[in-house]
């Protein structure tokens, strides 16, 4: 089969898994709503509980999940080229940390849903900034030192979330916690996150070309012509705030941005140009459903969707490291 029409197949087949899991999403939950009853809602022809069921509580949700879902994963595989490590994971660099800093204490000091996201997404880029310009000190560049600076900050902001979670009052202290495991019940208004989607997708595809020379090192990219240093930069920006963006949003959620990319990758190869949006879309999916089980699986009662990704990410994960070690013999 066709190179081309291979990938197109495979772009075909995962949104038609990210269409699926949004209706799925739709459908399921402390109430469930026929598959029927969805499209009169989406349609606007229904118009009693199930219409406000749909439309102004779950297809908000679904749609920033899948946005979140896609903007980690596309900063995993991002971060993966950049650090030339198949196993990188966005929040390695530390942004989730500073997001988490910043949100913890929007919520100690009574901020509301605004102040809240607000503060979350300055202490992301606060701490994208001091990886940065710890990283690039001298000038002397390189991955291993960006990768340890961004795991030096992140343990200090994790030093930082622990004490204030051991100083918190007890009402704001299951707030605090859920936000920490990831939490999508709050997102009521997924334009913006959709958009920063779009526009970080569109930003990276134009780069597939480099990207796929970076791969081989950063030595023959030089030789055929790709401005390396220029072009880790745009990476390492756009990931931070594509990371930035859905912790923003979501809370911390762990493994979407390591696992997704790494099994798109086993399965369509690393070509950027197919790897990226397979990655958004795959991504999405699985947030999507992670969510959607979260809610669902003791409804009433919502879980921390955070803790089915990690459910889901650690077999994988130990799967992944024991796939590689048996390939390396």
């Amino acid at each position: 089969m066709p190179t081309r029409r291979r990938a197109l197949l495979i772009l075909a087949a995962l949104a038609g898994l990210a269409l699926l899991s949004i209706a799925l999403a739709l459908m399921v939950g402390s109430v469930n709503i026929p598959f029927n009853d969805v499209l009169a809602s989406l349609f606007g022809s229904e118009s009693g509980m199930s219409g406000d069921v749909v439309r102004s509580l779950r297809l908000p949700r679904a749609l920033a999940g899948f946005a979140c879902g896609g903007l980690l994963a596309l900063a995993g595989a991002l971060l993966q080229v950049l650090l030339r490590n198949p196993l990188a994971d966005p929040y390695v660099l530390g942004i989730s940390g500073g997001a988490g800093v910043g949100a913890l204490l929007a919520i100690l000091f009574g901020f509301g849903l605004v102040g809240i996201n607000g503060s979350a997404f300055v202490g992301a880029l606060a701490a994208m900034l001091v990886v940065f310009g710890l990283a690039h000190g001298d000038g002397s560049w390189t991955q291993t030192r960006l990768l340890l600076t961004g795991v030096i900050v992140a343990a200090g902001c994790g030093a930082a979330v622990a004490l204030m979670l051991s100083i918190a009052p007890d009402n704001k202290l299951r707030g605090m916690l859920f936000w920490l495991m990831g939490d999508l019940s709050q997102s009521n208004d997924p334009r913006l996150v959709l958009g920063i989607l779009t526009a970080v997708l569109l930003v990276s595809l134009p780069f597939s070309r480099e990207l796929n020379l970076l791969t081989r090192g950063a030595d023959m990219a030089q030789t055929l012509g790709v401005h390396v240093t220029r072009l880790r930069r745009g990476v390492y920006l756009v990931a931070s705030l594509a990371t930035a963006a859905a912790v923003t949003q979501a809370g911390s959620i762990g493994f979407i941005g390591l696992i997704v990319p790494h099994l798109v990758r086993l399965a369509v190869g690393n070509d950027q140009r197919l790897l990226l949006p397979a990655s958004v879309l795959a991504g999405g999916s699985l947030l999507v459903i992670a969510d959607t089980l979260a809610r669902s699986i003791v409804a009433p009662q919502q879980l921390p969707v955070g803790v089915l990704t990690a459910l889901i990410g650690v077999p994988v994960f130990l799967f992944l490291l024991t796939r590689d070690a048996q390939t390396r013999r």
